[in-house]
């Protein structure tokens, strides 16, 4: 006899289930923005005295708390790394301007 069918003796024949149960569980999309792009290019590109770095950190907690379900920590992280973000803009804008009015009054 060969070896696939000394399996099939061996176990026997299949049990056919007639009925199948399907469960759906539906998750709730929390679309919370953790804003973790900008915060990682002020930190890469627009590091003033280390915004970019705290909006990320704050940014990866807002991630991290959306990953758990806590919809109302993830905005309040998100909401933070978003003013820091806006910060960071603000002040590496406002410093560029000073430095090219500097050079050019020079």
């Amino acid at each position: 006899m060969p070896k696939e069918q000394q399996e099939v003796v061996v176990l026997g024949s299949p049990h056919i289930s007639t009925s199948a149960t399907a469960t759906t569980i539906n998750m709730p999309e929390i679309t919370t923005p953790d804003h973790v792009v900008w915060s990682l290019f002020n930190t890469l590109f627009m590091n003033f005295c280390c915004l970019g770095f705290i909006a990320y950190a704050y940014s990866v907690k807002s991630r991290d708390r959306k990953m758990v379900g806590d919809t109302t920590g993830a905005q309040a992280f998100a909401s933070t790394a978003r003013c820091l973000n806006i910060s960071s803009l603000f002040f590496t804008v406002l410093m560029a301007i000073v430095v090219i009015i500097v050079y050019a009054t020079r």
